[in-house]
């Protein structure tokens, strides 16, 4: 999914983004990605107003001497500087504040301009912002010919020749229609005599990207859309609520979600209704209630049930909250309430996730537009797994219509073959572990199954250690959880859990279970003589970069220990996102939502002392990731990570590009600015030092701060992506270690040669699940530092600091010092 930076391109565009259909958390982020990243490579940049209903419209008035046109008080050969040439239009303040549209007398407006001209500060600080700052609005004027004859005048008459669109499948087949018709729309201009010749040569095809903006993350061929992870955090958080009162109460809940034709966004309860997958009997009222009746029966005090506003029966009869409640409340005499979230699942802050995506896919989305020819399809952006992929945007949108035509069919096999793999993983996971319907194995297939985390804590490990407990008591394995690591297994601190014993570990922070850094080796011989004594069939180990080395001296002392030959495998999770091969590990993504948080409110102090720079120390060791791309997800301008490291002239550079940076701002209206640097980056150029020497160098222009985050990274409420993965993956652990005791168990030999695929570690490589085997990490991993050697994200550091201004202002920094 990593990208290298924005290069200056030969072919000069003129690049229009809207947004269009519902809003959606991130939308911002990608309008400031495709400003950014067009500037960047030499484009011009406009905004489109109120969606396709702007383009429709136009721009009615003309600009008029507008002070902030003017040209800037600059010598001669900086004012063709890219980003200096298109530092500010002078427009973005009205966007952001909602001021466009302002009647006052004497004061700036955008009435009755739609297609505005946008620059490099007029997005600034729009990435921590929810919805979208240029308006989207359903316009029936453009669904009809004289309104795209009209939105294609308007485009032409500005000079535009490619568009970005972020929105649903609507709106993206909208895009693709507008392109499809654009040879007759440019002839039809022509025959009225709207356009010129010229015009007509200039603008005889239009290059169309779309970007999927959708809370219900219901398009095909792309795991997630822009504001989908933001709308789960606010069910997430809101259920989170819910459940300490039902539990309090011994009550029931019926949460209504959003989900138009996908109920994804429907997760973590006792049952749910969605459309695509709507109960399997013919009454839902007695399967649910079959459920309800079971968790209650070993004790369970509270209930939730999760309803997607578009869930049905196997007959289309649609399912509601109301009358859900009325079953629970009359058919098991349950205390049942209703809630319904609504539109406060569109709304606040985007989470770490939807400004990061946004970003990428709005870098990519240039990238594209800048290598289309009249011969290529319009694209959309998206993303499967870790990896940003270009889909034929048509093709999307059919798969999309597809699967909404087959639930109305009926044929609801081909509406869930329709959804992506996460989406069927994590309902058929959601069905193992929700129920206590045994699905057994046979008897000498059982498990004893060994579950227990190593190195620090982070988020997820309760979730994934949840989720290996009900599979195994689900398919009558026996889950042995082993508290506080090795050195709790030579203590025999062994527990058999139950299924309600780890109800609501899901939601919690840290490890239940205890961890540590201690390793098999600290007495090999008793650790084996421990499997051995406790008859362990499979192992599953839930850490970082620890769990790896656990894992490697294990596999390397099965040849002197036979207890040791059995199927073994390690889930990946730390916040330093540091183990070889695998590009994502449980506790990261709540890693950097805390991070997130805490930068927007260090943020908000440096932009209200207009000229201050605070400098962000993260947690991370000899790994980056954190710093990087926490970076992205908040605007910083310098990144420090341990694999650029810091020297002197490196700051150098950086203390010039800051005072350019402020250089270049308005009197009286700069903004603060954030430097992330990692805790190990340098072992003489600390956090404080950097400061100190920020401080300094500041003078006038700008004071320094500086904030460490420390082990605030690692604690709180896992994220609902740490969550969701955690539930998954460990799900597909727990699988492997089947099918790999069974292939064990098959060898003929009685001593059972170990098997070198069976000690494995779960990883996602670019856009694949694998299960790489340990050895293979070994040569992909820097022992000395705790790393991998080449990671997916290298180039993320880059990104961030050219999206910061850094890299185009190269040439004004060495003006400055000549």
């Amino acid at each position: 999914m990593s990208q290298d930076p924005p290069e200056m391109s030969s072919k000069k565009l003129k690049i229009a983004v809207l947004t269009s259909g519902g809003d959606s958390a991130g939308m911002n982020a990608a309008v400031r990605a495709v400003v950014k990243s067009g500037i960047l490579r030499g484009c011009e940049t406009w905004v489109v107003r109120e969606g396709y209903e702007g383009l429709v419209l136009g721009n009615q008035t003309e600009v008029t001497d507008r002070a902030h046109e003017k040209p800037m008080d600059l010598p001669d050969d900086l004012k063709d500087d890219a980003l200096v040439k298109n530092l500010r239009f002078g427009d973005g303040p009205m966007l952001k504040e909602g001021e466009g549209d302002t009647s006052i007398e004497g004061q700036d407006s955008l009435r009755g301009r739609y297609i505005i001209r946008v620059g490099w500060d007029d997005v600034r600080g729009w990435m921590g912002e929810g919805g979208t700052f240029i308006g989207t609005a359903r316009s029936a004027a453009f669904r009809t010919p004289e309104g795209r004859l009209a939105a294609a005048h308007n485009l032409i008459k500005e000079g535009i020749d490619a568009l970005v669109v972020c929105g649903g499948d609507g709106s993206l087949t909208g895009a693709d229609r507008l392109r499809a018709e654009w040879p007759e729309l440019v002839q039809a201009l022509r025959a009225k005599g709207d356009i010129t010749d010229q015009q007509v040569s200039l603008h005889g095809h239009l290059t169309i990207v779309g970007l999927v903006g959708s809370i219900d993350n219901d398009m095909a061929l792309t795991d997630m859309t822009i504001g989908a992870p933001t709308a789960l955090h606010r069910i997430c958080e809101a259920i989170d609520n819910i459940n300490t009162t039902a539990a309090s109460h011994s009550r029931a809940f019926v949460v209504e979600v959003m989900g138009r034709h996908c109920g994804w966004l429907a997760s973590g309860a006792d049952f749910i209704f969605i459309p695509e997958n709507p109960p399997k009997t013919g009454s839902w009222e007695e399967e649910m209630c079959d459920t309800i009746k079971a968790h209650r029966k070993v004790g369970k005090r509270k209930t939730i049930v999760i309803v997607a506003e578009g869930a049905h029966d196997r007959n289309l009869t649609p399912i509601k909250a109301d009358d859900i409640k009325k079953v629970l409340s009359e058919h098991l005499g349950l205390d049942t309430r209703v809630t319904t979230l609504g539109h406060v699942q569109r709304g606040g802050r985007p989470c770490a996730w939807d400004r990061i995506l946004p970003t990428l896919q709005g870098v990519e989305a240039v990238r594209v537009l800048l290598q289309a020819t009249p011969e290529t399809p319009s694209y959309m952006i998206g993303i499967s797994e870790n990896k940003l992929i270009r889909v034929p945007l048509m093709e999307a949108v059919k798969k999309t219509q597809e699967a909404a035509k087959a639930i109305a069919d009926k044929d609801f096999d081909k509406a869930m073959s329709l959804r992506d793999s996460e989406f069927l993983d994590s309902l058929h996971a959601f069905t193992a572990i929700s129920t206590l319907e045994k699905r057994l194995v046979p008897e000498n297939e059982r498990l004893r199954v060994a579950i227990m985390c190593v190195g620090a804590a982070a988020g997820g490990m309760n979730a994934a250690i949840r989720t290996a407990v009900r599979y195994c008591l689900l398919r009558g394995h026996t889950p042995l959880t082993i508290h506080n690591g090795f050195k709790g297994l030579l203590n025999d601190h062994i527990t058999k859990p139950s299924w309600l014993g780890v109800d609501n570990w899901m939601t919690r922070g840290g490890s239940e279970l205890g961890t540590n850094r201690g390793l098999p080796d600290i007495d090999l011989g008793a650790v084996a003589s421990k499997f051995q004594e406790h008859k362990l069939d499979a192992l599953m180990i839930v850490g970082g970069f620890e769990a790896f080395i656990a894992l490697l001296q294990l596999e390397e002392a099965r040849a002197s220990y036979p207890c040791l030959r059995i199927p073994m495998t390690v889930l990946p999770a730390t916040i330093s996102n540091n183990v070889p091969l695998t590009d994502y590990s449980l506790g990261s993504d709540t890693s950097l939502n805390a991070l997130v948080d805490a930068c927007d409110a260090i943020k908000q102090s440096a932009a209200s002392s207009r000229n201050r720079v605070f400098v962000v120390e993260t947690q991370g060791g000899q790994c980056g990731y954190i710093a990087a791309m926490g970076g992205l997800a908040v605007g910083a301008v310098v990144v420090y990570t341990p694999e650029a490291g810091m020297d002197i002239n490196m700051i150098r550079k950086d203390i010039k590009f800051i005072k350019a940076r402020y250089g270049l701002d308005v009197r009286g209206k700069s903004d603060g600015r954030l430097v992330l640097r990692n805790e190990k980056a340098s072992d003489i150029y600390t956090t404080e030092v950097l400061t100190k020497i920020l401080k300094e160098e500041g003078g006038s222009l700008f004071d320094a701060r500086s904030a460490s985050l420390g082990h605030t990274l690692q604690g709180g409420i896992p994220s609902p992506l740490d969550r969701s993965r955690a539930v998954r993956f460990a799900m597909k652990c727990m699988v492997f270690l089947e099918e790999q005791s069974t292939r064990i168990k098959a060898q003929k030999d009685k001593s059972r040669k170990a098997i070198r695929d069976s000690a494995a570690v779960i990883t996602i490589q670019g856009n694949t699940i694998v299960f790489a085997p340990v050895q293979e990490l070994v040569d992909a991993a820097d022992m000395k530092n705790r790393r991998g050697k080449h990671v997916w994200w290298e180039h993320i550091k880059s990104l961030t600091e050219t999206l910061g201004g850094k890299m185009d202002l190269a040439t004004y920094v060495a003006k400055l010092t000549n």
